[in-house]
């Protein structure tokens, strides 16, 4: 499937080949949602978008670096080294490493601004040393380098039937939910990291703080307190879902589907850790395997009948002759 992607794509060069089978792997093995969801792309958009996806999560390995291996000078030393390779590939093609010579020719193709890796870099350098937000308002300001631009990143390959400016508050809105959702999802392993992103002003409100957090991850326990402050922090995100939503009727017919997808599965997220009664300091709350294929399907559904629909007069004949299409 990989070729005939990037044959759909015009990539042509056998070290952007290359780029791009790396990204998509990245993006297999550690997005599985995410993933999911792009294989109900065109074949000529999907390489692009495991490229972003690619760049992202090289970065946010960095940062993270699970195995504590680094110290965060070295960190920041490596991110100030990726971002430098970005610049050189962004202005003058290549790139050291395969994630960025790939997300450097998707932003010349799809003319994706630099001012968009900026912001999303400056977040990841935060993610370094700020370990917890006092209000909602800051943690928005770190969104939107970490998840708002990723949707916007994202504009100029999906294509819309409306001016872009337009689409441009719900995709990035979009970008946020889906990052609020891994927030919710990921309290206990992130406190694991020593950082809390859900916003201290949310959290007292409901008499919940960091030690409180501390505690029932270490001992195991619940306390109404926590549950009251995930709670809330879901009807938060779900209200995000809801900015979000009518962007997907402005994009191409043919990538709505993905991003209905997409949009289901992460929602199906917050479900899962309702279902579960917020108990997410202590187990990781996942969409069910059955769940994820049978909202996949119908989203092949929904694409079959976007081409169908998009198709000339003259193809049914031709189905007729030839059989489906297959991707």
């Amino acid at each position: 499937m990989t070729r005939r992607e990037l044959d759909a794509a015009g990539i042509t060069d056998p070290g952007l080949r290359s780029a791009y089978s790396r990204c998509r792997q990245l993006n297999a093995r550690h997005g599985r949602t995410y993933f999911l969801a792009t294989r109900l792309l065109p074949l000529d958009r999907r390489s692009a978008v495991h490229a972003l996806y690619g760049f992202a999560r090289w970065a946010d390995d960095i940062v993270d670096d699970l195995d504590r291996r680094l110290t965060p000078d070295e960190r920041d030393l490596l991110l100030k080294r990726l971002e430098g390779d970005l610049a050189h590939g962004l202005r003058d093609g290549g790139g050291s490493e395969p994630v960025v010579r790939a997300v450097a020719d998707t932003a010349g193709r799809y003319g994706i601004g630099v001012d968009l890796f900026a912001g999303f870099l400056a977040s990841m350098r935060a993610d370094l040393t700020v370990t917890d937000y006092p209000t909602y308002a800051e943690l928005r300001a770190y969104m939107h380098g970490s998840a708002a631009v990723i949707g916007l990143q994202m504009l100029p390959v999906l294509g819309t039937v409306v001016p872009r400016e337009e689409a441009a508050p719900h995709a990035a809105a979009l970008g946020v939910a889906f990052q609020l959702t891994n927030f919710l999802r990921d309290v206990g392993e992130d406190l694991d990291r020593g950082r809390v992103y859900l916003p201290a002003d949310l959290l007292a409100a409901h008499g919940v703080d960091r030690p409180l957090l501390e505690w029932s991850r270490r001992s195991g326990r619940r306390d109404p307190r926590i549950r009251a402050a995930l709670v809330a922090a879901e009807a938060l995100t779900r209200d995000v879902y809801r900015d979000a939503e009518p962007g997907i009727a402005m994009l191409d017919p043919r990538v709505r589907p993905c991003i209905r997808t997409a949009f289901t599965l992460y929602g199906g997220i917050l479900d899962a850790i309702a279902r579960h009664d917020y108990t997410v300091l202590h187990r990781r709350a996942v969409v069910s395997r059955r769940r994820r294929a049978a909202t996949a399907a119908a989203g092949v559904l929904k694409v079959a009948g976007a081409r169908w629909r998009a198709a000339p007069a003259a193809r049914p004949a031709a189905l007729e002759r030839k059989g489906p299409a297959r991707d």
